[in-house]
């Protein structure tokens, strides 16, 4: 009798790997809390929350054999433009020429990925919200819609439940289990910028565009319709600037015409989408185990991290590809096995993209607007022109590459190293262009950074 495996979770992790496993000849079902959001006619194209897909994110989509279809629902951006308190801007391309990163609505991308996990035999139940689950026995209860209570007993039982996911939290009442979260001081809000009057973009859509200003920033990813969703990210308490201290109308209009004018000029739903949008915060969650008894955490559910490096959605999207690797190795008659291997190979990673995205907050809402930041990056990105092999900026390595964030983590550290002592020198602003960059070179070599 083929094994039935049961996901917790219809997100853009469970329906890809619900792609996978039934593409792997498996019985899948999906289960959901929320309503099956295909339906809801209330989201315009720029209405939710925007996703960045890379290079691993795209060789997973690949290699579940539906990049063709969500490759027209993308827009590149090719860098950041950043936007001083002048109103002036200034482009900082990501990588090489035709290095790009891709702005993606999450429910275009959802809808995309649910309708083929449907169309491979997938069942999805949407409101279905997970009441307990008893973790040796791998049985679920759920609330539905009308209140009744269903039960389910699973074979193999897979939580891609996202953050907060059902699954982890009976394995922490259930097991000997590690769990670690931190809430950062900040939260966001997502608003919007529309189209022109004459229906164009109102800013370059081939970048994404931050508004750094230090403790809080504004940012804005394009849209097919030619809007764009920003977020805006503030401290919740603590600060002049916070959640805390916008009590009305006019301190919203205030806090945007003093920090973010330029974007304020676009925004003539600013205050509606600052009033119906709600606030929400930001976790950073790691745990292990990832498995007990056949039953696995994927995804968020396993790792969440806060959005600063673009790459949490594409670390899950990376997870789902090698667990898929390990099936097709091991097998579907040895899941014990395939989720141990999983859970070894990939816990370092996921540990060290977790605390890269920590330690990108500082730099996307504040390093970036200092000039010597920006000469740092110029003797960086002339590093790699010159001994691409030898150097490699950490950002290309997460972001267009598939090395381990592990490796790529190290690396990085030993880099920065390298490049604090170049900017110790005081004429470096000025003569940037012609340091001895083989000398910056030997020194990659004596410390391993290759």
């Amino acid at each position: 009798m083929k094994e039935k495996i049961d996901l917790l979770g219809a997100g853009l992790i469970g329906s890809l790997l619900a792609i996978y496993l039934k593409k792997r000849g498996l019985d899948v079902d999906i289960y959901e809390k929320r309503q099956d959001w295909r339906k809801i006619k209330k989201y315009g194209e720029g209405r939710s929350i925007n996703m960045a897909l890379s290079y691993r994110g795209w060789k997973a989509l690949e290699k579940a054999g539906i990049k063709d279809k969500v490759m027209p629902y993308t827009l590149p951006m090719s860098g950041r433009r950043i936007h001083d308190e002048h109103g002036s801007t200034y482009f900082q391309p990501y990588g090489k020429e035709n290095q790009a990163i891709y702005s993606i609505s999450r429910n275009a991308f959802n809808a995309i990925l649910l309708d083929e996990a449907e169309a491979l035999g997938a069942n999805i139940y949407f409101n279905h919200k997970v009441e307990r689950v008893n973790v040796s026995k791998r049985e679920v209860e759920f609330c539905l819609e009308n209140g009744e209570e269903k039960h389910m007993v699973s074979d193999i039982l897979i939580g891609s439940d996202g953050s907060f996911s059902a699954l982890r939290n009976a394995f922490q009442s259930q097991l000997r289990f590690n769990f670690y979260q931190k809430f950062i001081s900040h939260g966001y809000k997502e608003l919007h910028i529309p189209p022109t009057p004459s229906g164009e973009f109102a800013l370059d859509p081939k970048a994404l565009h931050i508004w750094p200003r230090g403790k809080f920033m504004l940012i804005a990813l394009p849209n097919l319709d030619k809007s764009f969703t920003c977020t805006l990210f503030l401290p919740f308490e603590g600060y002049k600037v916070s959640f805390e201290n916008i009590y009305d109308d006019q301190d919203v209009v205030q806090i945007f015409k003093t920090y973010f004018n330029d974007a304020f000029d676009l925004m003539p739903n600013l205050l509606a989408d600052f009033k119906n949008n709600p606030t929400s915060a930001l976790i950073n969650t790691e745990c292990y185990p990832w498995t007990e008894n056949n039953a696995l955490l994927i995804g968020d559910a396993a790792h969440a991290m806060v959005p600063f490096y673009g790459q949490g959605m594409n670390c899950g999207f990376e997870d789902c590809y090698i667990l898929d690797n390990l099936i097709e190795k091991y097998g579907t008659s040895s899941w014990d096995l395939v989720f141990e291997k999983f859970q070894k190979q990939r816990k370092p990673d996921t540990d060290a993209i977790c605390q890269l995205a920590m330690d990108n907050f500082v730099e996307m809402s504040d390093d970036i607007a200092d000039p010597k930041f920006l000469i740092r990056k110029k003797i960086e990105a002339k590093l790699h022109q010159l001994y691409p092999n030898e150097w490699q900026p950490l950002y290309s390595m997460v972001t267009f590459s598939d090395m381990r964030y592990s490796e790529a983590y190290a690396i990085g550290k030993l880099q920065e190293k390298i490049m604090d002592d170049v900017m110790k020198d005081p004429n470096v602003t000025k003569n940037w262009n012609n340091l001895d960059y083989e000398a910056i070179l030997a020194k990659v070599e004596t410390s391993g950074a290759v």
